[in-house]
């Protein structure tokens, strides 16, 4: 059986190969960029107020990471089925739940991050900012 974090690193690399087949390149920037940014989102705003700026994006691509997120959370809180429920779910979480909720999520990230870089080529700063 593979560890949590090997589970994590799997399925971080099925989602960011399917963002690897986008058509257009700059579909792919937006996406990396958003993953590039949630870290310090995180931090600053907190899971709750991050996850819900990363939904008021336009970009389908940018919205894409929530989505992503809510595929690898659903392993804490078997009711998060997507986006919509990891944003509820979040905000209904107690405090240990939410912070457990914000670990596993910096810890995803991390993987998102890493083969953004690795396997799209984009670097932090590189994004694309067309995202109203």
């Amino acid at each position: 059986m593979p560890s949590l974090d090997q589970q994590r690193a799997l399925l971080a690399h099925e989602h960011i190969t399917a963002v690897k087949a986008l058509p257009d390149e700059k579909q792919r920037k937006r996406y990396g960029g958003m993953v590039h940014r949630l870290p310090a989102l995180v931090r600053s705003a907190g899971l709750s107020q991050a996850l819900h700026f990363v939904s008021s994006r336009k970009p389908p691509e940018q919205k894409l990471v929530l989505e992503h997120l809510a595929d690898q959370l659903k392993h804490i809180d078997p009711s998060i089925k997507g986006g919509a429920a990891l944003l509820d779910a979040v905000r209904r979480a107690e405090l240990p739940r939410y912070l457990a909720l914000t670990r596993e999520a910096l810890a995803c990230v991390d993987w998102y991050r890493r083969l953004v870089q690795g396997e799209l080529g984009i670097e932090a700063g590189e994004q694309d900012d067309d995202s109203e």
